[in-house]
């Protein structure tokens, strides 16, 4: 595997797309191993788009782009407003509380930061607010999309590890919380030492609060229906996520009455596109994952850290800080994708809990898409708002210390971590 693990080390610097780089070094694979029929990365790459358990994940984007275009974004933000904007940092509070918001509808934090962008950005700018830090906290402030329920690497990570979906969607609210938690109090420091005002100077009346609530209600419950239908055995994770095809289609038509022909005919095109992007990705990956088994790779890794030692929060750290160098280059799905079959016997062997490291694995992952060389959220935010990467980094440090302190809590204190699904679904 070490000739196959340049091989994509170097196509990635070459800028080839992470999916080709994937399959072409996945093939010299079998290209060394003569003995191995060639017909198996076809096969296994086909066989890789027919598992069900997957079938949760192009439901769940089209859930999430049918939700989009049914004006719950536009709520959202009235909502996010009324809770967080006499805070200090105006728009900056409002933009992390947008994102725990847009947890349950996006599943995304690339397409969340993005979105706000576009919204906020020049707004947060025009209001005093540097670009660097702007686009930091846009950028940063969308780790908390992709560990509320339904976050995609979740589905991702438990449908590869054979790990419950439930547990893992109940296990993100804590994490969620504390993460934003710990930025708005940076978001709060950095706005009283550079002046930054409240986005609203009246405390909102009763009634305004009441149809902030009501305009969001039906995206805040939307997680909520996710997990009493999986704890109930209502559903199973790929059946869960047909309802919420059916749930969208629902509030955009029925109850919003905003998902005419134009926004439903763009959901769907959208919908094509990123679907078409991560299945391809998923399928290829197979080819990937056959080498890393067939040469015993995870037992190799496994002998190698213990060899150094076996406390499992130690492990975990170190698995950490791998995943976070690793970030700096390639892609958090991709990581989630390539390093779960490798990292995962070893977490299960040292006897920690698999949902636990999940959760960990997931948001060191996904710290990637926001720090340089190719974090595709701090690009997309950057390039929107035409921030220098330079000037977004040296503003984005103390976000960074702050997601890299949360993480280093959840690694060493798993209870918070597991309060949730243990609560909904009982002890692991």
């Amino acid at each position: 595997m070490i000739l196959v693990s340049v091989a994509f080390l170097v196509l990635m610097l070459m800028g080839m797309p992470v999916a080709f780089a994937i399959a072409i070094s996945g093939l010299l694979f079998f290209l060394q191993n003569p003995d191995l029929p060639y017909t198996i990365p076809v096969q296994i790459t086909v066989s890789q788009t027919q598992n069900f358990a997957l079938l949760a994940v192009p439901l769940f984007i089209i859930a999430g782009n049918f939700l989009n275009h049914s004006g719950i974004t536009r709520r959202l933000l009235g909502l996010a407003s009324v809770l967080t904007g006499r805070l200090r940092g105006g728009l900056a509070q409002v933009s992390l509380t947008l994102s725990a918001l847009m947890g349950g509808v996006s599943g995304s934090a690339i397409a969340d930061a993005a979105m706000q962008a576009r919204m906020l950005g020049a707004e947060m700018i025009r209001r005093g607010m540097s670009r660097g830090f702007t686009a930091g906290i846009l950028s940063f402030g969308s780790i908390l999309t992709p560990i509320i329920p339904p976050g995609i690497g979740m589905i991702l990570y438990g449908s590869i590890g054979q790990v419950s979906i439930g547990r893992m969607f109940a296990a993100g609210f804590v994490p969620a919380g504390l993460l934003w938690l710990g930025l708005g109090l940076a978001v709060a420091a950095t706005a009283r030492r550079r002046g930054y005002p409240p986005e609203r100077t009246e405390r909102p009346s009763a009634g305004e609060v009441v149809r902030a609530f009501r305009g969001g209600i039906w995206a805040l419950l939307f997680p909520v229906f996710l997990l009493v239908g999986l704890r109930m055995g209502v559903f199973t994770p790929s059946e869960i996520g047909a309802f919420a095809v059916v749930y969208a289609v629902f509030i955009g038509l029925v109850v919003h009455g905003e998902l005419g022909r134009k926004p439903f005919l763009a959901a769907l095109e959208g919908s094509l596109s990123d679907i078409g992007a991560v299945m391809f990705l998923i399928a290829v990956s197979a080819i990937f994952t056959y080498g890393v088994v067939y040469d015993q790779v995870p037992d190799a890794v496994s002998q190698f850290v213990t060899g150094i030692t076996d406390e499992p929060a130690l492990v975990i750290a170190i698995i950490v800080l791998f995943v976070l160098a690793a970030g700096f280059f390639v892609d958090a799905t991709v990581l989630i994708i390539m390093l779960t079959p490798i990292f995962l016997p070893l977490v299960r062997q040292l006897g920690a809990d698999p949902i636990h490291f999940g959760i960990v694995f997931i948001v060191a992952a996904t710290i990637g898409n926001f720090t340089p060389p190719v974090g595709a959220a701090m690009y997309a935010v950057c390039s929107i708002l035409r921030v220098p990467i330079g000037e977004y980094t040296k503003e984005s440090i103390p976000l960074f210390l702050t997601v890299a302190g949360v993480t280093l809590l959840l690694i060493l204190i798993p209870d918070v971590v597991l309060f949730m699904p243990n609560l909904l679904f009982g002890p692991g």
